[in-house]
């Protein structure tokens, strides 16, 4: 049995919108604007809720206040993706979205749950985002538990840090 050429293709469109989805997180989390950007197309929009309108003015929205957490990481989970032709799909990304924030006295837990809603434009052989509907499903926030300094995790020296400062980007 042959895989066809048109398989092949589908498969790795997957993967490549897959992996824009991975670097989404990253830019994130990291606060590298320009890694943000770069998954979004120039004229692309996103409804974040809290922001709604061209997805390049939403990650110079984002990054700032991203920067005020001392800790963020979005985890993706499913990925349901929907090839409509050659040069269009749909995509539903869930996300778990942890964010350890500074309260007047303590730390503050804020959890989310959501999914993303992915319209997706492959220009000149790459994938970006058109436009995102973000939807939050569930949300949990508490005081932090978080130990930094005491036990195991105080033996755990190498931690994640903002762009440029991450040891991503010093390997």
């Amino acid at each position: 049995m042959s895989v066809s050429e048109k398989k092949i293709q589908e498969v790795a469109d997957k993967q490549d919108i897959y992996d824009l989805m991975v670097r989404y997180s990253r830019g994130v989390d990291r606060c590298d604007l320009e890694t943000l950007k770069s998954v979004y197309w120039q004229d692309a929009t996103d409804d974040h809720g809290t922001f709604n309108g061209n997805a390049w003015e939403f990650a110079d929205y984002l990054i700032p206040a991203l920067s005020g957490m001392d800790q963020t990481m979005h985890f993706i989970g499913n990925v349901c993706i929907d090839l409509i032709d050659e040069n269009n799909a749909k995509a539903e990304t869930y996300v778990f979205a942890y964010h350890y924030i500074q309260g007047e006295e303590t730390h503050n837990d804020m959890i989310v749950g959501g999914r993303y809603i992915d319209d997706l434009e492959k220009r000149s052989d790459e994938w970006r985002i058109k436009h995102r509907l973000y939807v939050m499903d569930w949300n949990q926030n508490s005081a932090s538990t978080a130990e930094w300094n005491e036990g195991i995790y105080g033996q755990l020296k190498t931690r994640g840090m903002k762009f440029p400062k991450d040891p991503f980007y010093s390997k």
